[in-house]
């Protein structure tokens, strides 16, 4: 599959640069992480939960776990993981395992951990599983700009 037209369009429509890094295939973000050659702590893991009242997506590094009793605490909710038929009916222009942190487009809310607030730079999935993208700092945060932050994931 080719990247997400999704992901941008969205990416242009908010003016951000960005850099295609293609990399043998991978499945998994810490995977595709080691295959594009990139810090572990700087790939972004886009991980989908679900309840009665809508879906979350939780942005954490690819080396990294999340807290769900700290989300649903955070949100006030009982959230469960998101089926992967689900997920695929949701980002249908992404392969299933690499979907884009473009929530926005895709009016779902998200949370953003504090980790990957320190980086200076992030590299997000393109919505396959051989190409990945370069932002720096402002990009993320604008591609993001109404997610919450906080401190929602472990080793």
């Amino acid at each position: 599959m080719q990247m997400s037209h999704t992901l941008i369009k969205q990416l242009a429509r908010h003016g951000i640069a960005y850099n295609i890094i293609s990399h043998p295939y991978s499945e998994f973000s810490l995977n595709t992480a080691r295959a594009a050659h990139v810090a572990d702590r700087k790939m972004v893991k886009s991980v989908m939960f679900e309840d009665e009242n809508g879906y979350v997506m939780v942005l954490i590094p690819a080396d990294q776990h999340v807290k769900i009793r700290e989300l649903n605490q955070l949100l006030g909710r009982q959230m469960g993981l998101t089926t992967l038929e689900t997920i695929q009916q949701l980002f249908c222009d992404c392969d299933p395992g690499a979907i884009t942190p473009a929530v926005e487009a895709y009016k779902i809310e998200a949370v953003v951990d504090y980790h990957l607030d320190d980086c200076s730079d992030v590299y997000i999935e393109a919505g396959n599983h051989q190409d990945i993208l370069h932002l720096n700092a402002n990009g993320f945060r604008k591609l993001l700009q109404n997610a919450r932050h906080a401190n929602v994931c472990t080793h």
